[in-house]
């Protein structure tokens, strides 16, 4: 079942959002604005702390690959407000050398979140409390996730059968 937003919701969150706000859209019942990179920390802070919003919850934070694009990482907040049950989708877009953010001091779920970004599509998050790989091991070479990381990797390895390992 797809839930519509309230266009009332709709269009008070991109007025309270302001300048902030890029561009917004309903998707699958589901409201998206992309704001800047260097303005996610207050726009996070605004839709948690704001009476009329109390975006509580951060559900995860995910990165998604366009290599085609100048700035070809997108960052993806989800949240919800349990106690008003609504949804809100915020991107924000990078390319591979400019950091985002840190969101930890307004969600501290978002502190594996990003380090799972960071290991699998190479996004660097300033100000984060422990950037380092959470999946891959540390002396891994490359972002698994990225379209342009090889389908077999940089390394080949193989199960041998009779010693009964890698």
């Amino acid at each position: 079942m797809v839930v519509s937003v309230n266009p009332e919701f709709h269009e008070a969150a991109v007025a309270a959002l302001g300048p902030d706000v890029l561009t917004s859209s309903v998707e699958h019942g589901q409201l998206i604005v992309v704001v800047p990179k260097e303005r996610i920390v207050a726009v996070l802070t605004r839709l948690r702390d704001d009476p009329a919003f109390l975006f509580e919850q951060l559900i995860d934070v995910c990165g998604v690959d366009y290599p085609d694009r100048a700035e070809r990482f997108e960052v993806v907040y989800n949240l919800l407000s349990v106690s008003l049950n609504r949804r809100i989708r915020v991107k924000v877009s990078t390319d591979e050398d400019t950091p985002v953010p840190s969101a930890v001091a307004v969600y501290p779920a978002a502190n594996w979140f990003e380090r799972e970004v960071w290991d699998l599509f190479g996004v660097f998050f300033s100000d984060h409390p422990d950037l380092r790989r959470i999946l891959t091991d540390y002396g891994f070479d490359g972002h698994p996730l990225r379209k342009d990381f090889p389908l077999t990797g940089y390394v080949e390895l193989r199960y041998d059968q009779d010693q009964r390992r890698l």
